[in-house]
């Protein structure tokens, strides 16, 4: 029974994808990719993502696999809702270095 609950990453797809769902939803409207109030805003959102991320870990015991399924459902989940891939990978890049 241990080994199935290792592969268990039904809450970690769920918060990656409610993350993602998060980012979108606090950047409409979106301004101009890379300018100066977009950056001022995606770090405001940044930092309340990263308090949301510590809370998930401290709930949640992460392994390998349930980080991979995090970082996937969030990158994907940022895709479907047409932000810039370049961008999206960017986003899940920094989930990835917060999700340690």
């Amino acid at each position: 029974m241990i080994i199935f609950s290792w592969f268990d990453a039904a809450e970690a797809k769920k918060f990656g994808a409610h993350l993602a769902q998060f980012f979108v939803q606090a950047m409409l409207p979106t301004p101009s990719y890379g300018d100066k109030a977009f950056t001022q805003k995606a770090d405001k959102v940044l930092h309340q993502m990263a308090g949301q991320v510590l809370q998930f870990k401290r709930s949640h015991s992460l392994n390998t696999y349930k980080k991979a399924q995090l970082g996937n459902a969030f990158k994907w989940a940022l895709r479907d809702a047409q932000v810039d891939p370049d961008y999206s990978d960017k986003l899940t890049k920094w989930l990835v270095i917060h999700i340690g």
